[in-house]
């Protein structure tokens, strides 16, 4: 239980580094020409466990599953939106605001922490679709990210290439963030306090997505 609310402190914490990409990091995407296949691995990697909004809306999402098989399908979801957006946003340079999208980022949150806690069965009598509002969160967390590398200048020798690259790093850091997760999750499911807590749990993870959400949408009429 102290171990999944210091990380949600940590996150409410380091808004500076969470999706977007580290200045270091924008430096040399705005450099870089051609295609570059293990840096850009590395960097997705990277934005994956380094990015606060996705650890916590996996969280949330794996949080009452309990078969690995049902790991797999949300799992597979999420990635399938967030790479479709990622690729294509950049590719066919869609615009949008990038604090808007990251506020929609912060409610996938505070919906998904919501849906642990059955308030949508209690306020609306039905249960919506899980599978499906993963998949679309999916695509707003890929296109989250998509803004952020539109703002940069990147060489379009190689862009293509790089972007996959860069998306394979993503998958492989989700994948790595996920085993801590599940690992953490399933320590802590050994103890009676995993469901004496996990109200408190997801009321902290709703919050988190909450003060992102006030966060971007402060930027958006401070900064647009």
């Amino acid at each position: 239980m102290k171990t999944f609310l210091a990380m949600i402190a940590l996150c409410l914490s380091s808004f500076a580094i969470g999706h977007g990409v580290a200045v270091g990091d924008q430096g040399y995407i705005q450099e870089v020409s051609g295609v570059q296949a293990f840096p850009f691995i590395f960097l997705g990697a990277k934005h994956m466990v380094t990015g606060y909004d996705h650890l916590l809306f996996l969280l949330a999402v794996i949080f009452f599953l309990y078969n690995n098989r049902d790991v797999a399908k949300y799992v597979t979801l999420f990635a399938a939106g967030h790479s479709i957006t990622l690729i294509a946003g950049v590719m066919l340079d869609i615009a949008a605001n990038a604090y808007i999208i990251d506020a929609i980022i912060g409610l996938s949150i505070v919906y998904k922490a919501l849906d642990n806690l059955g308030a949508y069965q209690r306020w609306f009598g039905f249960q919506p679709n899980t599978k499906l509002a993963t998949w679309i969160f999916g695509l707003f967390h890929g296109f989250g990210l998509a803004t952020k590398i539109q703002e940069l200048e990147v060489s379009p020798d190689g862009l293509l290439a790089n972007l996959i690259y860069f998306n394979i790093g993503v998958e492989i850091g989700q994948l790595i963030a996920l085993a801590w997760i599940l690992i953490l999750v399933g320590f802590w499911r050994l103890s009676p306090s995993y469901y004496r807590h996990a109200y408190i749990t997801n009321v902290a993870v709703m919050a988190a997505g909450f003060v992102l959400m006030g966060y971007q949408i402060t930027g958006y009429f401070v900064f647009s």
